[in-house]
């Protein structure tokens, strides 16, 4: 049997940058040959793939690949923060992106089957999932993804790799940059009042009628005299016309200056923010909802069954907005858009 040295697990390594000692098992089994202990890592590596697929992917990150007119988000998830950061699983996000925009695919188990080649695993986007899988330790899986394309200017945020944002503009593309990272921060769930969902209003206009009514009872209670009819009637119409204007893009305060209403900071840079559209999201009005995936990390809790996961939330948004939803460590800010622009600033 031949020697197995240090610089040949070295160099073995360096080729699939599999694990050391998994490197050292394939030289001794292949008795040395550098070609077939390489053969039987990849076989390895693909193994390590199906028991992972079991295990829950609960963190991710965000990409985005803007190509002309063409956009597209989309989120991939793995199964602790620390992945998050490697480099090869940032590269494979952000070619899926890239793949998503140029090739439009259908659904994920499309985008699966496209070509796509890195760090030696191919031909196709599922091989290249599997290799890194083996080659990480990690289970990962494409959760979801959407792509825009066939309207006018496209501008991207990301807010570091767990949120993203796509937006159409006509006018400044700084302003609408600006908007892209206002939608990030305040998520806004529709571009005007009148194109808030009716269900939403509907919602909102209920829990003010069931507060109206508590505050009667409380009142009854105390001996205090009851509002009359008409003045509860505009009390409800208040409550449904501030959430109104709470949701609105147009009516938010801009996130870097809230002195000014959005629709102001864009009258100024004479720019508009056109409503969103998808090639992928099902039939309904232009102004449609953007996609918002949020789950809570779950390292320090007990594991639990894949079907009690958190379901992601879809939210409203004159954008499409695609967010891994990971809680931020430390204190709870009061005011979001304050502790938006701190994080921006680096302060």
């Amino acid at each position: 049997m031949a020697a197995i040295t240090a610089s040949m697990v070295g160099a073995l390594r360096a080729k699939t940058d599999a694990p050391m000692m998994e490197c050292k098992k394939a030289l001794t089994e292949a008795d040395g040959d550098m070609d077939k202990a390489e053969e039987l890592l990849r076989v390895k590596l693909g193994s390590k793939a199906g028991k992972a697929a079991s295990r829950i992917a609960a963190e991710g990150v965000v990409a985005a690949a803007v190509e002309g007119t063409t956009g597209a988000i989309v989120e991939v998830n793995c199964e602790t923060d620390f992945v998050t950061k490697n480099d090869s699983f940032l590269a494979f996000a952000k070619s899926l992106a890239s793949l998503v925009a140029g090739s439009n695919p259908a659904d994920v188990d499309s985008l699966a089957a496209l070509p796509l080649s890195q760090d030696g695993f191919g031909p196709t986007v599922e091989d290249v999932r599997k290799g890194l899988i083996g080659k990480i330790g990690e289970n990962m899986s494409i959760r979801r993804f959407k792509r825009y394309a066939g309207g006018g200017k496209l501008a991207s945020y990301l807010h570091g790799t767990r949120i993203g944002v796509l937006v159409e503009f006509e006018g400044d593309e700084t302003a609408a940059k600006d908007v892209a990272m206002h939608v990030a921060a305040m998520k806004p769930k529709a571009l005007t009042t009148a194109d808030v969902a009716k269900e939403l209003i509907a919602a909102e206009r209920s829990v003010a009628t069931l507060r109206a009514a508590e505050d009667a009872e409380k009142a009854r209670a105390e001996g205090k005299p009851v509002q009359p009819p008409e003045i509860v009637a505009r009390r409800i119409e208040g409550s449904v016309a501030k959430f109104l204007k709470e949701v609105s893009l147009h009516n938010q305060a801009f996130v870097k200056n809230d002195k000014q209403t959005v629709e102001q900071m864009l009258k100024e840079k004479g720019t508009r923010i056109r409503p969103s559209r998808s090639t992928s999201s099902a039939k309904g009005s232009r102004r449609r909802p953007a996609i918002s995936l949020r789950k809570s990390r779950r390292r320090s809790l007990p594991p639990r069954a894949p079907e009690k996961l958190h379901r992601p939330r879809l939210d409203f948004s004159p954008a499409w907005r695609i967010s891994t939803g990971a809680r931020p460590h430390g204190r709870v800010q009061a005011n979001p858009a304050q502790a938006f622009r701190r994080s921006v600033d680096g302060r």
